[in-house]
């Protein structure tokens, strides 16, 4: 059984990744690199977003709607 997983604003980026490890390549395709930065452990993807200037709804409804029960790097 599947527990559903929600990430929202308030989602530190550390946390989103390990909801979803295919959440880092919705970072990139937003052109965020804060998944690899020291700061991803307490940064909220909201604080993320805001100092990219990328939409922070846009952003959490992309990590919602991404398929992480296929595994990073498939086809």
């Amino acid at each position: 059984m599947t527990t559903e997983r929600r990430i929202t604003k308030d989602t530190t980026i550390e946390e989103a990744l390990e909801m979803c490890p295919r959440a880092a390549e919705v970072f990139n395709a937003h052109h965020m690199g804060c998944f690899a930065c020291l700061a991803a452990s307490a940064e909220t993807i909201e604080q993320g977003a805001l100092m990219h200037d990328i939409d922070v709804q846009t952003l959490v409804d992309a990590l919602n709607a991404c398929d992480c029960e296929r595994s990073a790097g498939a086809g």
